[in-house]
């Protein structure tokens, strides 16, 4: 009964996509309020996070055949479906070239979800989404799984299989790309010109299977492999007009552990990806990329009040054979170090506050990171960093509004003239207003 109530409570706290959402349909299908699972959507608690590893499933219901055969039967009333609608609007420091300021979107993003248990021990969230710059619909984050439960080592042992679309997209804590911060934010901002592979340059362009499990509720181990799909790309996959056609499979790994000190809850752990790629072709020269990262968790209740913490690092060592044969890059070994703090204090489930630091920094190539206006470097240099201050007000439990600043203190290199072109990394500074609507 226990730990039935335990997986029962975890139902709201289920986690989103491209930035994580809560999904009501798994509150509809267990008739518990969403303030039971979340602090403030979408963060997990340890309630949220057993429930994703048990597979979204919550309970098994036995039906027996006219011959007395039992058989397992696991179906909703309810069909398995939510929506959310994100309304936004972006100013800008300083206006993009023969653009206006004020970029408003109605809607920025439309989802409809597909979240719920489907069978005994087999669940999963599948999320289709509509974008303002896209104008269309397309496959977003999903996940996938069967899952069971019994004993390795006279301990407690969960484990199971996911399916896929985005590397860390399975991870049960916030402190990874899929489901880290910022929650939700602008699209029509200027972003930096260099990233980690893992943060994101595959998401929804990937099919992946793997097996995970949380040991003694403290181990959790994760082994994904992946293999490029190309959503929207021809098929048989031919690779044109893609960075990353994966060679082989591409191995993503993960492990963790988490423990309680008191009113005190911490997870470390690492992750990362090994890709091997070609670059806009199927064969030929290869580039590889090696994502080594650590992360941490801390979450620390007040009352009804909660303060959370998470950061992450990610190393990443490429081998750009393919990109320097084609003239792309100046040097074949390149390197990037990427981080990112963040911080949310959250009172009664109604208000936050998070405070964010992010940097990004790597070596010089002035052909790799070339000159361009707004999204160039003007001395071929990555060396990106700022901050994220934000706030979030949940005057019910499905709306959020949602007001957010970025400021950046170096962009592409440079302070000042960044892109050669005159542009100062300040000018992409952005105020972010958001309306939020789920159900």
């Amino acid at each position: 009964m226990k730990q039935i109530l335990r997986v029962a409570i975890a139902l709201c706290f289920i986690f989103g996509f491209g930035h994580a959402y809560a999904v009501p349909s798994f509150a509809r299908q267990t008739g518990l309020s969403c303030n039971v699972c979340h602090s403030n959507p979408p963060e997990l608690t340890a309630f949220g996070r057993d429930f994703k590893l048990r597979g979204y499933v919550l309970t098994d219901m036995t039906a027996k055949d006219k011959v007395g055969n039992s058989k397992d039967l696991l179906l909703s009333k309810y069909i398995p479906l939510s929506a959310m609608i994100l309304i936004s609007n972006t100013s800008y420091e300083a206006n993009q070239p023969a653009s206006q300021n004020n970029s408003a979107e109605f809607p920025q993003q439309l989802s409809i979800f597909l979240a719920g248990a489907f069978a005994s021990r087999f669940g999963g969230l599948a999320q289709f989404t509509y974008t303002h710059q896209d104008d269309h619909f397309g496959m977003d984050n999903t996940d996938l799984r069967y899952a069971n439960q019994g004993k390795l080592a006279g301990k407690e042992w969960t484990y199971g299989i996911t399916l896929n679309n985005s590397p860390t997209v399975e991870d049960v804590w916030n402190s990874t790309p899929s489901w880290g911060f910022p929650w939700i934010s602008t699209d029509s901002g200027v972003s930096p010109i260099a990233a980690p592979i893992i943060n994101g340059a595959l998401a929804q362009d990937v099919a992946g299977v793997g097996g995970y499990s949380m040991w003694n509720e403290h181990l959790y181990t994760d082994v994904t492999l992946y293999r490029s799909e190309h959503a929207g790309g021809t098929v048989p996959i031919t690779g044109t007009g893609f960075d990353y056609n994966i060679s082989g499979v591409a191995p993503y790994w993960r492990a963790g552990w988490q423990q309680n000190f008191g009113n005190n809850y911490l997870e470390v752990g690492t992750y990362g990806i090994y890709v091997n790629a070609y670059p806009n072709a199927i064969s030929g020269p290869e580039n590889s990329y090696l994502d080594p990262s650590f992360d941490f968790q801390y979450e620390r209740p007040f009352g009804t009040n909660l303060l959370d913490a998470h950061g992450r690092y990610t190393h990443e060592a490429s081998n750009l054979d393919a990109s320097f044969a084609a003239g792309a890059a100046t040097e074949k070994s390149n390197y990037l170090n990427a981080w990112e703090l963040d911080s949310t204090y959250h009172w009664r489930n109604k208000y936050s506050a998070t405070g964010s630091f992010f940097s990004t920094t790597g070596n010089t190539d002035p052909l790799l990171y070339a000159p361009a206006a707004v999204t160039g470097s003007n001395n071929g240099n990555p060396d990106t960093y700022g901050y994220i201050a934000q706030g979030g007000y949940w005057p019910v439990q499905n709306i959020d509004i949602s007001l957010a600043y970025t400021g950046y203190l170096k962009f592409n290199g440079a302070s000042t003239n960044y892109d050669g072109a005159d542009r100062n990394a300040s000018d992409n500074n952005t105020v972010y207003m958001a309306l939020w609507l789920i159900f």
